[in-house]
């Protein structure tokens, strides 16, 4: 052990520290900083009350393309946020109504949060009126062929027939209203686009021998709302359970992004806990083993502490929302926030200068480490994902508040010297018998095979970008998606064509021409449907055109309708009549009438209307799969104005094109860090980076070997092994002399385990974004960490001496 350390406030020889006296209005203005930065929090989080974001697509950039397709992806999204579907089912058709008033009562004590909507079930007929009265300018494609080719007798038979078999169909009105079934056809097509039905005053659809009431709820509240997710989700648990309950053998499937976004949010929390606290656990323990005090560690928490105080601080200025990956990525911050505090204090272990001098000492290589990590954060808030930026502002503002922290704070809190203790002298030891990279043979062979192995590696990586790799979403609230889906034959939520046109009229003229090719696909069996507005709101000339061929083919003198009162036995009186009946109503249907009627709610949000200057709607397709993706983009570049919209392939390819963006950003850091640091280090600045560049070619060579493929998270963690990395490059290379090596290499393994075990528990996350970024850091900071020493001068440190 050392002899009595000077006092505190004084040098080697006795003199005062003149820095004492400079710099301790800095400590008390810090202070009055944070001090308002924690006031800051306390308002955000206690009464303005935010929540974290929990959509992972609310990572991504908004995407470069024609402003009417991301309007209509986000139309989309925010019906699909407020819907929950939920069917109640049972093998008796009676009990499953009975399970569902169940199901219904412990809802209706719930109006606050969402409202059941049987829509058309209530009065069917009643909502059918309207198009009732203008059946004849509604005709399916069908009947317009059969007008168009077919002959008065053919016509006439085809009446008959109808008659003879009137439960052939579904009809509203009697046989004479609508002899040839043309609103019958129409009706049938429109059927066809689902399967539910309304009986008994409800929702009805089949799966096999079970028949389900469809209850489509919509919520009151933002499902990524954590208050409403509270909320809502007892209440369908317990609705659920009244319902089997109430008919024991009743199946209850509910689907909704309210469900996913619920477990998103729980997990969240859970792993902002684990990582947490699990990092900060393993922080104390090392700490306690190197120096067996408890003020050195609550130093270092201290600026943990103020360092994620001030990260959610600058966050909130800068965002109006924090992304809940955000704050799991923040909790591993203080893997990185401790390397500051860590390097001081290990330098203060039997320290025969004050404090004041120590920080004088590592001061510079302090700010190096800070500025090399900063540059790495600053590569990723210039990408163009929020996400990334969130985090790049919420990481580099927190390592930033943590090392004023430290070196304003420090010197003043601890002004006596560490005793060494077991663990750290061992530790310390342990540097002198490391070895070197020398010119050698030893050398040359070590190289070779790193060389070969990382080499293997690399040439067997690939890459896949797939959006769905980012996030994890529990099997059984998958099957109950997918469950829902089959039986309600919805369309594809993320694959749809957009129609644009100069006007009203010509939006839905365009997506007329587009229904031919899609109803030769559906006849084909490439399809097994889809939904437009313009099957229920025709464009006005289709509707001319229409009425003018049910005129002209139809009722014509010596016509169809002329020899089916033939072959009835009908007088002129009733040929009169039912012409009458048959002629067309002139007054159009109009999509404002649509838009207001109750038929039309499940389909609303396929109506854009004007963006841009030009009209915009949504045609939904049902059965899409891989093998007729390729047809559905050439449907779309061969009609005009339509597009083809596959969300998930559409971000899959953006994930790749930033994936080899921030690739190029990854090299780029490493060009500017060495113009950076090479007026400090000269000749030996490729030894600071040449450990961060051998550990993260290393661990993409194990991904490589063990056949995963990278993707953009892979990525960004390289940038981290980057910033991380030279941070123990340059506190190696700073304090390379032998009498001070050893203080800067326990400082350098302290803040690597304690950095390892952070992102290290990122690899216990249900995510897959964070776990791939956590197992990559985990590889890269712990081969880093050992070859590190190998690289460094034994002298020659550029730092002076204390």
């Amino acid at each position: 052990m050392t002899g009595a350390a000077p006092p505190p406030d004084t040098g080697p020889g006795g003199r005062a520290e003149p820095a004492i006296g400079r710099h301790r209005w800095l400590a008390w203005a810090w202070l009055v900083i944070v001090l308002a930065t924690v006031a800051h929090n306390g308002w955000i989080w206690f009464v303005e009350r935010r929540v974290p974001e929990t959509d992972i697509l609310a990572l991504l950039p908004a995407e470069e393309r024609d402003r009417a397709v991301n309007v209509a992806i986000a139309r989309v999204a925010d019906v699909a946020q407020q819907r929950v579907v939920v069917l109640i089912g049972h093998r008796d058709w009676a009990r499953a109504r009975r399970a569902a008033d169940a199901y219904r009562q412990v809802l209706d004590r719930h109006r606050e949060w969402f409202t059941p909507d049987t829509g058309p079930a209530r009065d069917q007929a009643r909502a059918l009126d309207p198009w009732w009265a203008r059946r004849g300018a509604l005709l399916s494609a069908a009947d317009r062929r059969a007008l168009q080719s077919g002959t008065a007798d053919s016509l006439a038979q085809s009446a008959l027939r109808t008659l003879n078999s009137p439960l052939g169909m579904g009809r509203m009105g009697a046989w004479q209203d609508d002899p040839f079934g043309l609103f019958g056809h129409w009706l049938q097509a429109r059927a066809a686009e689902t399967p539910v039905r309304p009986a008994d005053g409800a929702l009805r659809v089949a799966d096999g021998d079970v028949a389900f009431v469809l209850l489509p709820l919509s919520l009151s509240a933002q499902a990524f709302s954590l208050h409403a997710q509270q909320a809502v989700v007892p209440v369908l648990d317990s609705a659920r359970a009244a319902a089997m309950n109430a008919e024991p053998g009743t199946r209850v499937v509910a689907a909704g992004l309210v469900l996913f976004a619920a477990d998103a949010a729980q997990r969240a929390n859970r792993e902002v806990s684990i990582i947490g606290w699990g990092s900060l656990a393993g922080i104390v323990l090392l700490m306690w083993f190197t120096f067996r005090s408890l003020w050195p560690i609550g130093m270092v928490v201290i600026s943990l502490a103020v360092g994620t105080v001030g990260a959610l601080s600058v966050c909130a200025l800068l965002f109006d929302k924090l992304h809940f990956i955000t704050l799991v990525f923040g909790a591993s911050l203080v893997g990185v926030a401790e390397d500051y505090g860590i390097l001081y204090l290990c330098q203060r272990i039997d320290a025969q200068q004050s404090a004041w001098a120590t920080m004088r000492a590592v001061l510079p290589g302090l700010l190096f480490a800070l500025l090399t990590t900063v540059v790495a954060y600053l590569a990723l808030a210039l990408t163009p994902f929020p996400g990334l930026r969130q985090m790049a502002a919420f990481a580099g503002a927190g390592l930033i508040f943590a090392w004023i922290s430290v070196a304003v704070w420090f010197p003043r809190l601890e002004r006596r010297p560490l005793r060494a203790t077991g663990f750290s002298a061992w530790l310390g030891a342990t540097r002198a018998r490391w070895p070197r990279l020398r010119l050698n043979g030893a050398t040359l062979i070590a190289a070779t095979l790193a060389s070969v192995a990382i080499g293997a590696g690399l040439v067997r990586l690939t890459t896949n970008d797939d959006i769905r790799q980012l996030n994890y979403a529990p099997p059984a609230l998958v099957d109950a998606q997918r469950e829902v889906g089959r039986i309600l034959r919805a369309p594809a939520p993320s694959q749809f064509f957009v129609v644009r046109g100069p006007s009203e009229q010509g939006v839905l003229a365009r997506e007329e021409a587009l229904r031919v090719t899609l109803d030769s696909l559906v006849a084909a069996g490439a399809l097994t449907g889809y939904h437009a507005v313009s099957a229920w709101v025709p464009s006005l000339a289709q509707q001319a055109r229409d009425r003018a061929l049910v005129v002209a083919n139809l009722l014509a003198p010596a016509g169809p309708l002329d020899r089916l009162a033939s072959a009835l036995g009908e007088g002129a009186a009733w040929t009169r009549a039912a012409r009458q009946r048959l002629t067309p109503d002139s007054t159009p249907l109009t999509i404002d009438f649509w838009r207001t009627a109750a038929v039309s709610e499940p389909y609303r949000q396929l109506w854009l209307g004007p963006v841009d200057g030009r009209w915009a709607t949504v045609v939904a397709v049902r059965g899409v799969d891989a093998a007729n993706l390729a047809t559905l983009r050439y449907v779309a570049d061969a009609v005009p104005d339509v597009i083809w919209v596959d969300k998930v392939a559409d971000v899959s390819a953006l994930l790749g094109r930033y994936r080899r963006l921030m690739g190029w950003v990854v090299v780029a850091s490493y060009a500017a860090l060495l113009v950076l640091i090479l007026p400090r280090y000269g000749r030996s600045a490729w030894r600071v980076v040449a450990p961060s560049i051998v550990g993260s070619l290393f661990a993409l060579a194990v991904f490589g070997w063990l056949g995963q493929p990278v993707q953009l998270f892979h990525v960004l963690a390289l940038l981290l092994i980057f910033g991380s990395g030279v941070d123990y490059g340059i506190f190696l290379q700073e304090h390379a002399m032998p009498r001070r090596r050893h203080k800067a290499w326990i400082a350098v393994v302290l803040s690597a385990a304690s950095t390892s075990l952070s992102f290290g528990l990122l690899g216990l996350s249900a995510t897959p974004a964070l776990r791939t970024f956590g197992v990559t850091l985990l590889l890269g900071i712990g081969s880093v960490t050992l070859i590190a020493p190998c690289f460094c001068t034994v002298d020659g440190n550029p730092a002076p001496a204390a």
